[in-house]
């Protein structure tokens, strides 16, 4: 049996270039979580905060949705990214001065977990795979 990178991955040409996408994304994630928030434009919404939380998350479990063919593949994606989540709130009350701990942040991150892998229920769900296949004819 031939080793072929990212064996859970769906059969992209460049299998490397599309999770290493999702990887860095998932570390702009966690580092702007961390950093200072003076200074990042936030939506002049109530709660935009939570809006901007809900759509990170979405975009990373989306994305997962492109990378994994199967339901399980995605659920331990979504357990990871929810994972994640929690604990990034928790770095942000115990590792920072100018952040806190915001359990409802949490739960903006898990719905946006849940309603991003919900596009695995949706025509796109393959989206990348088509673009990435594009010129193989």
């Amino acid at each position: 049996m031939e080793y072929r990178f990212g064996r859970s991955l769906k059969p992209f040409r460049r299998p490397l270039l599309w999770s290493g996408l999702w990887c860095a994304a998932i570390a702009a994630v966690v580092i702007g979580s961390l950093v200072s928030p003076a200074g990042l434009p936030l939506p002049e919404v109530r709660n935009g905060d939570k809006l901007l939380h809900l759509s990170a998350y979405f975009a990373l479990a989306a994305w997962a949705v492109q990378l994994f063919p199967r339901w399980s593949s995605l659920l331990g994606a979504g357990i990871g990214l929810v994972l994640m989540g929690i604990g990034v709130e928790y770095a942000q009350g115990a590792l920072t001065v100018d952040r806190m701990m915001d359990a409802r942040d949490a739960l903006a991150n898990t719905l946006g977990v849940i309603a991003g892998l919900g596009t695995q229920l949706t025509p796109w769900r393959d989206a990348l795979l088509k673009f990435d296949s594009r010129g193989m004819r």
